[in-house]
Order: structure tokens, then sequence, then C-alpha cells
């Protein structure tokens, strides 16, 4: 097949730091690739994916993430090279509904993000004529009028994560400074139960940074320290020296790619059991999952779990490969008729 990715224009793919969705859309692209097919990309014009790409994009500019225009510019751009594939996936919500799509050729489009008002009501018009994917069941349920046609979980090139030792004395917060992702709650719950925390997060808004100012900073301590924002080889030392991923999410996260990034280092989960987690932790297997007040406790016993199992759960569930299969079987349905 000869198939089409979008994705949003404002980080690279593959991303240099956080950027999940660039990140799934990076080992997407390769996979097909890899599987046979010819892959098309609309992406920043400084991404470096090794598959040919849409020229005529702009660079990434992390400033304009969500601006209206530049994703417009993006889709306009990435459909008018469309005219000769057989199928775009499109990663942005935008794209499917843009009246200059090539006529007759099948579009799916992966919802990275929550189901808000906004996006329900955007994606409710789009699933007439594009197939909508969500990336978690417990994401699909929150879809409300809008048709699922598959959910798929995510996956990771396991060929490029070691699995780690876990012997570093430490508990580790891996996401985005954000009261959502519980970065306070993780640092309150190590200090509780007395094990040292090492806090990487993604800290570049406003937002953010007055979230930590008012919220975590307060708790830091010599054994709790926020370490930065990490990436590639740094990210998987991190979590594979950890003992434990804490992982106190307050919302219902549609896909915790962390939390199977932990795992593929055989690092355990310890979290709450919102969103998309349980599809992805194994309690009392590969981590413990339960209300934040219990997560001390549990935090104690992770000595407990095999991380053996961590990493071969991951290799079961979450590999790129079985991610790769299950986008193919979509695209084979929907080019087929």
């Amino acid at each position: 097949m000869r198939i089409g990715l979008v994705a949003p224009p404002w980080v690279p793919v593959p991303p240099p730091a956080y950027g999940g969705t660039e990140e799934v859309v990076d080992l997407l692209a390769r996979g097909l690739r890899a599987e046979g097919h010819e892959v098309l990309l609309a992406a920043s014009a400084d991404s470096t994916c090794p598959v040919a790409r849409v020229d005529g994009t702009q660079p990434s500019d992390p400033g304009l993430t969500n601006d209206a225009t530049s994703l417009a510019a993006q889709v306009v751009t990435a459909y008018a090279a469309m005219d000769e594939v057989d199928l775009v996936h499109d990663h942005t919500v935008a794209g499917p509904l843009y009246r200059g799509r090539p006529p007759g050729t099948p579009v799916v489009v992966t919802q990275h993000n929550a189901f808000s008002q906004d996006a329900i009501t955007a994606l409710a018009a789009a699933a007439a004529d594009t197939a909508v994917v969500a990336i978690s069941h417990d994401h699909a349920a929150r879809a409300g009028d809008v048709p699922i046609a598959r959910v798929i979980h995510h996956g990771l090139d396991l060929d490029r994560i070691p699995v780690g030792d876990g012997q570093g004395g430490y508990a580790v917060f891996l996401g985005r400074m954000d009261p959502d992702k519980g970065a306070a709650e993780a640092v309150r719950i190590a200090r509780a139960a007395g094990v040292p925390l090492r806090l990487a997060a993604k800290m570049r808004t406003r937002d953010e940074h007055d979230y930590f100012e008012a919220e975590v900073r307060p708790l830091l301590t010599r054994e709790h320290e926020y370490v930065g924002e990490v990436s590639g080889a740094e990210k998987l030392r991190l979590l594979g020296g950890a003992m434990a991923l804490l992982n106190p999410i307050r919302w219902a996260e549609p896909f915790g790619l962390a939390m199977v990034e932990a795992l593929a280092t055989g690092t355990p989960v310890v979290g709450t059991p919102n969103g998309s987690a349980p599809e992805i932790v194994d309690h009392g297997a590969t981590g413990f999952l339960a209300d934040a007040g219990e997560l001390a406790s549990l935090l104690a016993r992770v000595a407990e779990l095999d991380r053996a199992a961590c990493r071969s759960a991951t290799e079961e569930r979450f590999s790129a490969g079985r991610m790769v299969r299950d986008h193919l079987s979509l695209y084979r349905t929907l080019v087929g008729g």
C-alpha cells in the first residue's frame, strides 16, 4: 500500500524530547516501511524520520502548539501531496474536516488527546467519512457520539530499550509538570515512603512553571529532586535504574506511554487506576494501582514484583510490531471496501 501520514506541525518527527504523538507517528512510519509499504509523511520541515516526506512544510515551533493557523497550513500542504496514496492516516483533528482531501481516498484519524466536548463535536462530524481510532478502551468509552472504528494501543521499539537493574535506590516520576499528572503528589508519596525521588518532567509553559513554583518546589529536598526534562538514552537510564515509576495521575489519561516505557526497562509502575492505567499495568504483577493515599505503602512493596515479568508483558502487548500490525488490519479493511 501507499500510505500517507499527517503529523501536527509543532514538534519534529521523531521528537527530540517530549512528544508522545510524534514518537508514535515515527514508529508507525518506520514500521510500515519495514513491512514493505510506501510511506509519505507530512511533518515539520526539520523532521528526520527516514521515510519520504512532503515538501513545503514549515520548521517546528513548540511556541505555536495548538495554533490554528499553523495547523491549517500543515493540513493544506499535506493533503495537496496525498493525491496518489491509497489511504491517509491523520494524527490531527483538523485534517479529517478539510474539504480539499483527495476524493475517494480513505482517511483514518487517531485521537491522541482526551475526548473533550469540542473534540467530540469535531470528530463526530469527521466520522461521517473518516475512521476514528481511540488509543485505549477507557478512551473509547469517553468518546460520546463519536463512533470508534478501532481501539489500538501504542507500542514501542523495544530493540532500542535496554532492561535496567533497578538498583539506583530511587523512584522516578516522568511526565509533564502539571497537576493532572500528579507531580506534587508523587513527591508527597515518595517522602511518606522514605524513598528518594527523581522528578523528570517537561516544564516549558507559564502554567507549568507556575505549578512547579507553587506546588512542587516547596516539597523538594536533597533526596527528592527535580532533574529537568529528559529524553533518549538519559531517560532510559533513569527509568532502568529506578525501583518504580510513580504515576499518581489525577485524570483519565487516554494512554500512558511513560508507563509502557518504564515497564519496558523492567521497572514496575505504582500509580492510580485512572484512564488507561489498568489496561497497561497488571496489579500485583507489573505494578500496583490504588488510590493515592495507599501508594506510599505499595511503593515499599515493589521488591515483591518481578522485573522480568514487566519486560515480558511489554513485549507481548506493547511492541511497535504489534501496533503496526493492528493499523495494517484496519487499513486493509478500509482500502478493501
